[in-house]
């Protein structure tokens, strides 16, 4: 089977951003943006897809988060679409629910090469520590167009902002 492996680079007059993904890995990752709630999402992305992440950003965050938010999804959407490659051996479509607490949430994605987002949380408060909350439908809008993928997230219910973005 051929390593399903990505690296991808970009540097910005606002950010600079080193990425490895292995999507065949162990759940392994190095992480650090600089957003501590942010690294702590992707953490449990790379932990509970069991893939392996490195990533290392560096953005203007004296302005705020927005460029190396954003630019962390431009990278990851890009390697994701490298690591998947042809698509050989990947299912198309996948859905799952996600409970966190009292939080649940849905996620349904299409890899169709056409990029797509419908983001429906409502997310109560305006920030989880230093990160911004509007700042996670600019991530999955970076990672679904850089992708090329149909993505799909709503609520059930939920009223913990950090619990809705966790699920």
């Amino acid at each position: 089977m051929t390593q399903r492996t990505a690296s991808i680079s970009r540097e910005t007059t606002e950010t600079q951003i080193s990425l490895e993904l292995n999507l065949d890995g162990t759940g392994k990752y190095d992480i650090s943006t600089g957003v501590p709630f942010f690294d702590h999402m992707l953490c449990h992305v790379a932990k509970h897809g069991i893939l392996d992440l490195r990533l290392e950003a560096k953005g203007d965050l004296e302005i705020d988060a927005h460029h190396t938010v954003e630019d962390v999804g431009i990278v990851l959407g890009q390697a994701l679409a490298q690591a998947i490659g042809d698509k050989r051996g990947i299912v198309r479509y996948g859905s799952a629910l996600c409970p966190m607490d009292e939080a649940l949430v849905g996620v349904v994605l299409d890899l169709s090469g056409r990029s797509f987002l419908n983001f429906d949380l409502q997310l109560p408060a305006a920030q989880v520590g230093t990160f911004d909350t509007e700042l996670a439908e600019e991530f999955f809008r970076a990672l679904a167009d850089n992708a090329r993928m149909n993505l799909h997230i709503w609520q059930q219910y939920g009223r913990n902002t950090h619990h809705l973005l966790e699920a």
